[in-house]
């Protein structure tokens, strides 16, 4: 069974940053496509950003690009969000997904497509 366990989250002012980690296990993690999505109070489930298995294919919402670097170490089977310039509206519970087949690219994660497997999540609060 998959496991993903977000570490990371906590309180910080607006334009301070914060990383996201994500650490996988269950099975071969280096062979999918991995993602961050995250849910503000009172609000749906959005996509934030995605990396291919071999990084070399990046998608990111248009709210944090330029602010958000995703990234991955598959040695340690983990997936890392790197946020810069936090904004309050980046308050938000933060969740670590991945899809049920390797076909999988960036852009199906962005769009629900294949999404099997998810993290507790870990809260992120920004203040103003």
């Amino acid at each position: 069974q998959v496991q993903l366990v977000e570490s990371g989250g906590g309180l910080v002012q607006a334009g301070d940053s914060l990383r996201l980690s994500c650490a996988a296990s269950g099975r071969t993690f280096s062979m999918y496509t991995m993602g961050w999505f995250r849910q503000a109070p009172g609000k749906e489930r959005e996509f934030v950003a995605a990396i291919s298995w071999d990084s070399d294919s990046t998608y990111y919402a248009d709210s944090v690009k330029g602010r958000f670097t995703i990234s991955r170490d598959n040695a340690k089977n983990t997936v890392y969000l790197q946020m810069n310039s936090l904004k309050p509206e980046d308050t938000a519970v933060y969740y670590c997904a991945a899809p049920s087949t390797v076909v999988a690219g960036p852009m199906d994660l962005s769009e629900d497509r294949y999404l099997e497997f998810w993290g507790q999540g870990t809260l992120v609060t920004v203040s103003s």
